[in-house]
């Protein structure tokens, strides 16, 4: 086999051994059948939380040993074309066994990263938040590009995307938006998303077709369950409620279905206005409430150990983050990590994987495993 071939090889071969250490391979087999024998227990759903956590369970290992067997079976498969190919002297053969462990080596890279999510809420659903900064109409519609681009990342995972509240903007885009993404590890990917992102271009809502910049903010907070105990006492909490806005039904805008809590400690708000019940909007806005504090402690938990990384650098976590620019040049580039592309629609329709890789190994170097 050719030298560049055989060397991808040897990489992904690299990775996938420590990935099956990190696995556990043997414990992971053994414990997905008895996960799998627990789920067909007819008694099991009798304790809720219980059984959720097993079936989250269940579906990790899943996830986990399908997609470790799929890199297995894919450099074997892609090996053997490249032998034939070579024996054949057939270069389109050749080149299709190389595009195929290109793409074999970027996804056991990312399954060996996603292994480092060992945070206690990395595995978790999260709720992400856009608000549109300063800056009227251009912000607004700068904060529905992003809802928009990380709705098709998540998308392309595979995660369930619900937006729990949208308020939109006076002419176009929107004020805020809240959604919650649904699927393994969505904190644990999302989470070096939060901070600043700034848009360079030349405005659609400008006559004179000048050069805008636009702020708009990012905030991830992960889905917690009640095995993570968070205090609320409700003399803390202001509840409002409100009429819905937007698409719905019938019944939106008739009634005061939405609500909105403020937690007056922290100056924490969130609200929802995604089901028609006020009752179902107030229950999510509980959990969003819940999740937003265990996020904050979590914060200050990295507090120390960002110290010493802030003293390298003027871009902290949670500020301006990456920078967008499509005039006069096409660009984006992540001011964390240095890492850039001239592909700003392919980002922009959710190709989002190289920054959050790299922010993410960023991440682990200074902080530890811990999330």
């Amino acid at each position: 086999m050719r030298a560049e071939a055989q060397a991808l090889v040897d990489e992904i071969k690299q990775a996938m051994a420590l990935l099956r250490r990190h696995l556990d391979w043997d414990n992971a087999l053994r414990r997905l059948d008895e996960v799998n024998a627990l789920a067909e227990d007819p008694n099991l759903w009798t304790d809720a939380a219980a059984a959720q956590a097993l079936m989250r369970e269940r579906t990790r290992l899943d996830a986990a040993i399908t997609a470790f067997r799929a890199l297995e079976t894919g450099v074997e498969d892609a090996a053997t074309l490249i032998e034939l190919g070579e024996a054949e002297d057939d270069e389109d053969s050749i080149a299709e066994g190389m595009e195929q462990l290109r793409a074999l080596k970027a996804e056991a890279d990312r399954r060996q990263l996603e292994s480092l999510l060992s945070g206690e809420a990395d595995g978790n659903d999260c709720f992400l938040e856009v608000n549109a900064g300063a800056g009227g109409t251009e912000a607004q519609d700068w904060a529905r590009m992003l809802a928009r681009m990380y709705a098709r990342w998540a998308e392309a995972q595979g995660y369930k995307v619900e937006t729990l509240e949208e308020s939109e903007g006076e002419e176009a885009g929107l004020k805020s938006c809240t959604l919650r993404i649904a699927g393994a590890n969505a904190y644990g990917w999302l989470k070096t998303e939060s901070g600043v992102h700034r848009l360079v271009r030349i405005s659609p809502f400008d006559s004179a077709a000048r050069r805008h910049t636009s702020f708009s903010s990012v905030w991830v907070y992960p889905v917690i369950d009640d095995s993570i105990e968070i205090d609320i006492q409700d003399k803390d909490c202001r509840i409002d409620t409100y009429r819905a806005s937007g698409a719905g039904g019938q019944h939106v805008n008739r009634t005061d279905s939405a609500v909105r809590i403020t937690h007056l400690p922290s100056g924490i708000v969130v609200q929802c206005q995604s089901e028609r019940s006020q009752h179902q909007n107030r229950a999510h806005c509980w959990t969003m409430l819940r999740a937003r504090l265990y996020e904050m402690e979590l914060q200050k938990r990295e507090e120390a150990a960002q110290a010493l990384e802030d003293t390298k650098t003027d871009i902290g976590w949670g500020h301006q983050i990456r920078s967008y620019v499509l005039q006069p040049y096409q660009m984006i580039k992540d001011l964390r990590t240095g890492v850039e592309t001239s592909d700003t629609q392919g980002v922009l329709d959710g190709d989002l994987d190289r920054f959050m890789s790299a922010a993410l190994a960023a991440r682990v170097r200074v902080t530890g495993d811990d999330g």
